[in-house]
């Protein structure tokens, strides 16, 4: 091939088409379903880097459920969009936190549940890869937090409980907890 990658596989009218299996000159490789000269069906594309999807394409592009694999050891798996990971599905990140829940555009957008690899765990709104609307979040202590959030901040409305019981509720600003009366 022009670009130094080499096909073995199946043709319908000089294209790639059927079963076949595509090899970049990079080390990068495609092995699967092809229609019309594009990834298309169930495949796996492995990359040079270590990278791999396993899962459904749609012209060339990652599209409905699959796998992807990091050479960090991150993986999601769950629903795809025109090559973004979208819908529902799951996120491991290599630290070993763990998302559960709705992505939008390859961001955490939506409802989910996020548990962190200390033990902690928050459930709920998510945006942009941000805690943002209504969440509860349970640190590894055990502290205790319930209602509103901005920009990954308690922010709003909410109360702090601590382990021992006591709590502070209030509204909230930037993460910290306004003086009586400052509301606005």
């Amino acid at each position: 091939m022009a670009n130094g990658g080499k096909y073995i596989g199946e043709w319908k009218d000089d294209k790639l088409h059927g079963q076949g299996t595509y090899s970049w000159a990079n080390g990068s490789k495609y092995v699967g379903e092809w229609k019309d000269g594009k990834q298309h069906g169930q495949g796996t594309g492995t990359w040079a880097n270590g990278g791999k999807y396993e899962g459904e394409w749609k012209v060339g592009e990652r599209h409905g459920q699959g796998t992807l694999t990091k050479a960090d050891g991150s993986q999601y798996s769950g629903e795809w969009k025109d090559d973004r990971i979208h819908g529902q599905g799951t996120l491991t990140r290599a630290d070993g936190g763990k998302y559960v829940g709705e992505f939008k555009d390859g961001k955490e957008n939506g409802q989910g549940t996020f548990t962190y690899a200390d033990g902690g765990k928050y459930v709920g709104e998510f945006r942009d890869d941000k805690r943002h609307g209504q969440g509860t979040n349970t640190w590894a202590n055990s502290d205790k937090y319930k209602g509103e959030w901005k920009n990954d901040k308690k922010d709003g409305k909410g109360t702090l409980t601590s382990p021992d019981g006591s709590q502070h509720s209030g509204e909230w600003k930037d993460g910290e907890l306004l003086p009586k009366g400052s509301e606005q």
